[in-house]
């Protein structure tokens, strides 16, 4: 469960005088109707406000001091993961030229979960021996039995060679853990937090790009260039975040910025040009990530980056982006069956109701394998769905059923008798669009991305 403070939802830790019982995470999404089902869970309003905290976190703040070093409990955890980065010296890529991933991946992976137990007791010695409750000890449970299983699901798959926003969305959920059983420091509010981030999130990002260099890992559940990029989300979530206006007050309750960028921020225009990407890369989680792209990429950034160059064209600031980018987390990672299908669920991260939400079943149908058949709200009426398409759905036939611009917009036709919060992800138009009821014209066959501001000429080149 989650609480609020200083604005924002903050992921609530385990009572510390209270008997926990511990449990391996288990798969529990199967098929399209249990995405839905995951969207009224504790898991994902945990899962999203430790995002939240943790993004709040980054936005420049007046009144905070940044501490000298990480607390102690980061920078273990931050060892941890370059221990894991030196084990890619036992595992060299195997030579010869191959279409998909290195098998030799397989081997780090395997050294990986060798290791992890020693790993994770050095970085957390008093915490993965917890057992608490004479439950766990009868089963010899422990909070290891969860904490590794979120570790080792975060560096890619080593049957399928590849690697996505689900292993990083393992990873958040590791954390996560440490979190709720309370093993990190105790600081000011967004401070640890924000070290965190910076220092444990941005080395296993570096560890990330690692393997994927070294293994050639495959993304995993991505849309091709349609996607927002091949492999990571979270850093352009917390690199916009960095970017946006400051805060008078981490703690206060002044709501977190929508709109404008801090003083000395890059235009978001200038992450098509390599010098300044370049020049930010080593400061900045976007310009970082962005980086990467340039490392592995070649062409025109509009032609192998097309959404990330269309999101460049906003002219509301970098806190515009951020929001965006945390609308858009929900709707293409957390909402989205091929990315979380494989995320499984324990006793820290919850498979239970959330009583706190209502969902219409079957409003994320076209995002789904499985969802079939009409709409029934809390009364039992039926209703006919209509279609949801992502941003880059070609469009065919528009007189068949309307179509929403994005999946994650307010839902306007929903039933909600119960006057609970709606999940977020359902809905039928981009936040960040300005046109209210926009459609697409019938002559346009796809769109790039809702909040696009860039256009293109005939000859398909984009409009500078």
């Amino acid at each position: 469960m989650s609480t609020k403070a200083g604005g924002a939802s903050v992921l609530e830790p385990v009572g510390a005088n209270v008997a926990h019982r511990f449990m391996e995470p288990v798969k529990r999404i199967n098929d399209g109707a249990d995405v839905d089902t995951f969207l009224t869970t504790e898991a994902y309003e945990g899962i999203t406000s430790y995002l939240t905290q943790l993004n709040r976190s980054m936005i420049p703040c007046e009144d905070r001091t940044e501490p000298e070093a990480f607390s102690d409990p980061v920078q273990r955890v931050a060892q941890l993961v370059l221990k894991l980065q030196s084990l890619v010296a036992e595992a060299p890529p195997e030579s010869g030229p191959r279409r998909f991933g290195n098998v030799a991946f397989r081997k780090w992976h395997a050294c990986a979960e060798q290791a992890a137990p020693s790993l994770l007791e050095d970085a957390l010695p008093d915490l993965v021996t917890q057992t608490d409750h004479a439950e766990n000890k009868a089963r010899s449970t422990s909070a290891r039995t969860e904490i590794q299983a979120y570790l080792l699901g975060s560096f890619g798959s080593p049957q399928r060679l590849d690697y996505g926003t689900g292993h990083e969305l393992s990873f958040l959920a590791f954390l996560g853990c440490i979190w709720k059983l309370n093993g990190f420091a105790t600081n000011e509010p967004g401070v640890e937090e924000r070290g965190v981030v910076l220092g444990i999130i941005q080395p296993y990002l570096n560890l990330v790009r690692i393997l994927i260099k070294t293994y050639n890992l495959e993304p995993a559940g991505s849309h091709g260039v349609w996607g927002l990029d091949d492999h990571s989300f979270l850093p352009y979530i917390f690199g916009s975040a960095q970017l946006s206006p400051s805060l008078p007050s981490f703690s206060s309750s002044s709501p977190t910025p929508t709109e404008g960028s801090a003083a000395n921020a890059p235009l978001p225009p200038t992450v098509t040009d390599a010098k300044t990407v370049a020049q930010y890369r080593e400061s900045n989680m976007y310009f970082s990530a962005i980086g990467f792209i340039y490392d592995v990429k070649r062409g025109p950034f509009w032609e192998h980056s097309p959404i990330l160059y269309d999101i460049s064209g906003i002219k509301d600031g970098w806190a515009k982006i951020n929001k965006g980018m945390l609308k858009m987390y929900n709707a293409e990672v957390l909402s989205k069956f091929p990315v979380v299908q494989h995320f499984p669920f324990g006793s820290l991260f919850r498979w239970k109701e959330n009583p706190k939400v209502f969902v219409v079943p079957g409003a994320q149908k076209n995002s789904q394998p499985t969802l079939t058949g009409g709409i029934k709200t809390r009364d039992g009426q039926s209703q006919t769905p209509r279609e949801i398409r992502a941003p880059w759905a070609t469009n065919t036939d528009r007189s068949a059923s309307p179509i929403t611009a994005a999946p994650w917009a307010s839902a306007t036709a929903a039933v909600n008798p119960t006057g609970r919060r709606p999940v977020p992800g359902v809905g039928t138009k981009a936040p960040w669009t300005t046109t209210e009821g926009a459609v697409l014209s019938t002559g346009a066959s796809s769109t790039a991305a809702p909040w696009a501001s860039r256009g293109k000429a005939a000859n398909g080149r984009p409009l500078q």
